[in-house]
């Protein structure tokens, strides 16, 4: 057998143990939605989601209907520290926080459209394994860089090596080829970029009558070294202005930023060049109004950025006493978002803390989701949104936006898990599930577009143009198949998921037929509601090691009295074959 390929990767304990999530489906909060009372602009939305509940499962529940459709997304996890927050306990052990944000990782990417880009903040305690972990699930070709936001404008002394200011910020791109460059405003309106740059290799540029401006009075200069200092510059050719511009060709040597094609590209758009004086010392002027990319620092001095302490002021002037732990600033928020998308694209955060994110995105004109399983979705978020929506919140870039008031958005809960056990320890269908949110949850679990026809029975949902699923309680008899099988018609595929049937299974081409729950029996983890990143109660690594390897001696001293023991044993009938399957759940249809 041929030995596998190694690369390299960032190893840790229990990486290759995954969760096998299930996809749950979102049950809207009707009490907590929120939406203004009229609307303000043709370009409010009303599409916002926030969700309370587990992120891990949340993003599995939004993979079907948005994967590839996300432009940006900002998250702001525990920073696994040890520090206490009252929001948030960060403390993880490394590996366990490692495989925590790879799960995350994974799905977050999924959603990214194919120019989205991923933010995530971070501290020095875990930059270089988050980097590397990044690496893994993006493709290291597809870092986009790292930002430097500085923090405080008083440094923290708790690292005892050195006062610490700042943060990060680690960009990735789905696809870098596609990216956009990050934008960080517009450049400034007669702005000068010299030409001249000092240890550049010397070459000549030529350029053509009248396409320098000059700002010195009518004269011919003959050929001469204009060099002074650090700067080489000479004039290789007899050259006359008149009316302020070149008469005829000239040529200059020296070492230049620009190419001789760059040159001709500033010509051919109508930009200006400028020779003010002698010595020659030309400028490309700009116009303004164009990109400008950002710069990595994203600092007081170069963007006016807001720090913790502006943050601080921020949340304690929405939320009083109860103001939020370390929130990230509004303007660090909405410089990222600009930076990538435009007014309408998708923005998520899955990590929502405060709500910054979903209140900054809002306030930019651009569709949001958030998830939070903390109690401050209800205390902090939702509050935060409310007065947003109503044009009540003053601070942060509300000023900056224009922001008036306007919108809305959903709020959502996770359904809970679709299987259950009961009193002897079986896999029955949750009794929190009717007919509809049966038929949902099947749609999720099998790959098909949630989409019921009141009109036809059968049909509630699909996967193509010609595949529909149908999901019932009942026990169907061959004839009700074979009925349903007429309806379908031989040009379209359907798949039953049904309490039992009487039937073959293959005796209708255009029928496929499966029983629940014992057909998703495997398909994922059940019953399951936690995988926060707030894991405390966990055992310690080691301890877990111990006791696997504890079992596997038990199961090899145990296994083979247990074989013997069973040898010959009559096999008897599971218990789960003389229940009723559905739990709560009556006789009737779905969808009708």
């Amino acid at each position: 057998m041929a030995e596998r390929k190694k690369r390299l990767e960032l190893t840790w304990i229990g990486k290759e143990e995954r969760p096998r999530l299930e996809p749950r489906i979102l049950l809207e909060t009707t009490s907590l939605s929120y939406h203004a009372a009229k609307r303000a602009t043709e370009h409010d939305s009303f599409e916002n989601l926030l969700i309370h509940g587990d992120n891990l499962l949340a993003l599995k529940a939004l993979e079907q209907q948005f994967t590839g459709k996300i432009k940006c997304i900002y998250i702001d996890p525990p920073y696994n520290t040890g520090s206490a927050f009252e929001h948030y306990d960060d403390g993880l052990e490394h590996s366990l926080w490692l495989s925590l944000m790879r799960d995350r990782l994974e799905l977050l990417r999924l959603l990214l459209t194919e120019d989205g880009v991923l933010f995530s903040s971070i501290d020095d305690s875990e930059v270089a394994y988050l980097t590397i972990l990044l690496d893994e699930v993006f493709g290291r070709k597809n870092g986009c860089g790292q930002f430097v936001w500085e923090k405080k404008k008083k440094p923290s002394f708790l690292n005892a090596s050195m006062g610490v200011v700042t943060e990060y910020v680690l960009a990735y791109a789905k696809d870098r080829t596609k990216s956009p460059p990050f934008i960080g405003g517009l450049t400034t309106a007669g702005k000068k970029y010299p030409l001249n740059n000092a240890g550049n290799g010397v070459k000549v540029l030529t350029f053509p009558s009248g396409a320098v401006v000059f700002r010195c009075v009518d004269q011919v200069f003959e050929p001469q070294d204009m060099s002074e200092g650090k700067i080489v510059t000479r004039l290789l050719d007899r050259l006359e202005v008149r009316d302020g511009r070149n008469v005829g060709i000239f040529r200059l040597e020296g070492e230049w930023r620009y190419s001789q094609s760059r040159v001709d590209e500033i010509i051919a758009e109508g930009e200006t060049l400028v020779i003010s004086k002698s010595p020659f010392r030309p400028n490309h002027v700009k116009d303004g109004g164009e990109p400008k990319k950002l710069k990595n620092l994203l600092s007081v001095a170069h963007y006016e950025m807001s720090t913790y302490e502006d943050a601080t002021a921020e949340s304690i002037a929405l939320f009083g006493d109860a103001a939020f732990d370390y929130p990230k600033p509004e303007k660090l928020i909405s410089t990222l978002i600009d930076a990538v998308t435009n007014p309408g694209d998708w923005v998520l955060d899955s990590f929502a803390g405060s709500g910054t994110t979903g209140a900054v995105a809002h306030k930019m004109g651009r569709r949001w989701i958030m998830v939070e399983l903390g109690e401050h979705c209800l205390t902090h978020v939702l509050p935060r949104l409310k007065q947003v929506i109503d044009g009540a919140d003053p601070g942060g870039v509300t000023e900056a936006t224009g922001w008036r008031g306007g919108g809305g958005f959903r709020c959502y809960r996770l359904a809970p898990s679709l299987l259950e056990k009961d009193k002897w320890g079986n896999w029955i269908v949750s009794r929190a599930y009717h007919p509809e949110m049966l038929a949902e949850a099947m749609c999720k679990l099998e790959g098909f577009h949630y989409a019921p026809e009141p009109e036809v029975f059968w049909n509630h949902g699909r996967s193509t143009e010609n595949d529909f699923i149908y999901v019932t309680t009942q026990n169907l008899s061959r004839e009700q198949l074979r009925f349903i099988s007429d309806q379908v018609g031989r040009e379209r595929t359907l798949l039953i998921c049904c309490s039992a049937f009487r039937a073959k299974k293959d005796e209708f081409p255009n029928l496929t037929v499966r029983k629940i729950p014992q057909a998703v029996l495997s398909a994922c983890e059940w019953g399951r509601d936690d995988y926060s990143l707030n894991v405390e109660q966990l055992p310690p690594v080691q301890v877990v090691e111990e006791a696997k390897v504890e079992a596997r001696m038990n199961a090899g001293a145990n296994g083979e009295a247990t074989s013997r023991k069973s040898e010959g044993r009559r096999k008897k009938g599971h218990a789960v074959q003389d229940l009723p399957l559905f739990a709560g759940l009556g006789n009737g249809e779905g969808h009708r």
